[in-house]
Formats: C-alpha cells, structure tokens, sequence
C-alpha cells in the first residue's frame, strides 16, 4: 500500500501541495506517478484536498489536523484501512512529483526481503550529491554505517570534511517503506529532542535504537520545499 501524507499547510510556500505542476495539483502528479505500484490512498488534513483527490478518483482518507508528522498520518490512514501487521506501507511525500516509479519499486523490494527476518523493518533512499548541494538545509543529508543502515540524518552538512580528503555526501530521498507494525511502533514513540530540533521526523527511530536500512538510487527527483524548488523542478523536468 502506497500512502501520500498531504498536509496542506506550508510555512515555506503555502498550499504547495495543491500547486499546479504541469497541468496537475501537485499532490494528484505525485500519485499518478506511483499508482502502477500498488493500491495508494492520500492520507490529508484537509477537505480542499479530499475534493481534488475525488475529483481524480484517487482514494484519500481525512485525518486529524494535529499530526506532528507525516508518518503519524499515515498510521492513522492505515488504521482505517485495517491494513495487516505484516503489510507493506510505503510513505511517499506529496511533494515529491518527479519521483521515479524504479526508486519505490526498488524500495518496495526491499522491504519484502527485509520482513522475511525481521521484526522491525524500516527503511528509506538515499543518492550521491555534490558538495553544493550537501550545504542547501532544505536537501536533508544522511550518513551509514557498514551495513547501510543510518546512523544520523542532518539539515546540515554531514560528515564534515575537516581535512578536505574528498567525502562523499549523501542526500535523503523523501519517502519509507515500512511493515505495518514497524510503522504503528514507531507512531508510539515520543517525538524525539533531534527530531524536533532538526524538524526531521525520521530521527525519532534513531533515538529510540531502531534501524533505518538505507537504499542508494539513481534519481534526479527532490522534494519541493519552496518556491524557488518548484522553478528549480519544472526547468529540469517540463
């Protein structure tokens, strides 16, 4: 199952969700381009965007306004669907248009060989930046350990390259894949000191002692956190 958690409140740009990419609310062109995957659902807070989503016939679910994160909505959409412990759930962000159908895929296949031995499975993408954009705090950076699982997310550039030996930077990919109890678990947590500081709701598993298996793709999507993101997407994908 393929869930978009779609907030439509944006400090940065407002209503960016709703905002038109090509001829498509943004939130409809994301979905439209991973509803070949598998069932989706939108999981929103709003009426406006229930209507849209009608409007394309693409199943959304009404949740509570108060969620901190999008993973919390998207347990609540889940929820309501009565999903299976053992289901897989994929999370993929509302402004993430341009997403390409072979990353979730290949995240997707991930999480079905995870779930065969494990209890706790998360995880989540990541691909090769430059140096420039590793110090633009709106593309989130992650660090590994040997077996790819995170050891640290950052709005900041991480690592720091104090001797300047040529780091390789990697930046987050804007969606999860989850087993539904893995997902329910995780909505159980407290919001975490780092999550909130960074306002990055993915360290909350960290905090806690929980994995994040980490998958490196080849993409040129990013998510759009402003304006300026938006003209950045259309020069690059119109």
């Amino acid at each position: 199952m393929i869930i978009i958690p779609a907030r439509l409140a944006s400090t940065r740009f407002p209503n960016k969700i709703l905002t038109d990419i090509l001829g498509l609310p943004m939130v409809i062109r994301t979905a439209k381009a991973v509803e070949d995957i598998d069932d989706i659902a939108i999981a929103t807070d709003s009426k406006e965007v229930m209507d849209v989503a009608e409007k394309y016939n693409i199943k959304a679910i009404l949740t509570n306004v108060n969620h901190q994160s999008g993973t919390d909505r998207i347990n609540e959409a889940a929820q309501k669907l009565s999903l299976k412990e053992n289901e897989i759930v994929i999370n993929v962000q509302a402004d993430e248009p341009f997403i390409e159908k072979d990353v979730v895929l290949t995240l997707k296949k991930k999480v079905e060989s995870l779930r065969e031995k494990n209890e706790w499975v998360m995880a989540s993408c990541c691909k090769n930046i430059t140096q420039d954009e590793a110090l633009d705090p709106n593309l989130v950076k992650v660090v590994t350990d040997k077996d790819k699982n995170a050891l640290y997310f950052s709005r900041s550039r991480i690592p720091y390259d104090r001797e300047n030996i040529g780091a390789q930077y990697l930046g987050h990919l804007g969606l999860y894949g989850f087993i539904f109890r893995s997902l329910r678990s995780f909505c159980t947590f407290a919001p975490s000191p780092l999550e909130q500081i960074e306002k990055l709701e993915q360290l909350r598993a960290l905090h806690y002692g929980k994995t994040i298996n980490m998958i490196k793709v080849e993409s040129q999507s990013f998510g759009i956190d402003t304006k300026e993101d938006l003209a950045k997407a259309l020069k690059i994908f119109a």
